[in-house]
């Protein structure tokens, strides 16, 4: 299984102009929480290693946590239910946190949110850290709420998420469905940030998962450094407003670099005058 995830890891490396040597990796157990400021011009690849993983995700601006992950801009901006390949993630001023360069699922799921302690207790059962330690029921709702937490967030700050590795589509009559089986082992989805990032998430499973077993699933975080985006990039060009986005994120770094050199400026004068 290693094998056939380094195998996975070297194609998307190629396809995607990635270096192949990783900066940091990490597997993340079921039932888990993490989080870490991305910085721009460097790739997430998130990968299932026994398939039927789940990954709930929310994004912040690190310099303004106010600034967050906004679900519907996302999906209407550019015209889908679905978010897979060649979409951007958007921030609720507009600007594009970061790109979707690779998925080997075709479909990440941005409407089912996540399950809490009721739902989960009410499906699986209830188990607790203190006497089940790793075994324990963990919730994606509490899960990210811990995380958030470590910056200051709480309630109020959980937006809408994604939910990488899973699948949720509609009927006829417009009923949502939970696709089983969707993700499989070693399947792969790379994220590209156009700025600098903190990503929030947690391996609990999907609320509409209808396993009649608690699923732990285990995800594996290895970070790269991007290559730059070409005229051509696939994200950039699939819809108008990507490139709209992109636009915002180039005037916002912009503003930022400027900032940046104006308070370097004046506390270098303050000392020559010291």
């Amino acid at each position: 299984m290693q094998n056939n995830m380094q195998k996975k890891t070297q194609q998307h490396s190629s396809t995607n102009n990635i270096e192949e040597t990783a900066i940091y990796e990490e597997t993340i157990p079921g039932a888990s929480h993490w989080s870490m400021v991305i910085p721009a011009g460097h790739n997430l690849s998130l990968t299932d290693v026994d398939g039927g993983a789940n990954v709930s995700m929310l994004f912040y601006n690190p310099s303004n946590l106010l600034e967050r992950f906004n679900a519907p801009d996302t999906l209407k901006g550019q015209h889908t239910f679905k978010l897979t390949q060649g979409h951007c993630l958007y921030s609720d001023m507009g600007r594009i946190f970061c790109s979707i360069i690779s998925d080997d699922t075709q479909w990440i799921d941005a409407v089912g949110g996540v399950a809490n302690k009721q739902k989960v207790q009410a499906k699986w059962g209830a188990r607790h850290y203190q006497a089940d330690r790793n075994n324990w029921l963990q919730n994606g709702y509490d899960s990210l709420l811990v995380e958030v937490a470590k910056y200051g967030l709480g309630k109020r700050d959980l937006a809408a998420n994604i939910n990488i590795f899973s699948k949720v589509k509609t009927d006829d009559q417009g009923d949502l469905h939970f696709v089983e089986g969707h993700s499989k082992a070693s399947d792969s989805v790379v994220l590209r940030f156009e700025m600098d990032t903190l990503v929030v998430l947690t391996t609990c499973p999907h609320p509409m998962n209808p396993s009649s077993e608690y699923p732990h699933l285990p995800v594996q975080l290895s970070i790269n450094k991007a290559a730059p985006v070409t005229e051509d990039d696939q994200c950039l060009n699939s819809s108008d407003e990507n490139g709209r986005g992109f636009e915002n994120n180039r005037r916002y770094l912009c503003q930022h670099a400027l900032q940046h050199n104006h308070q370097h400026c004046s506390q270098t004068l303050s000392g020559a005058q010291s």
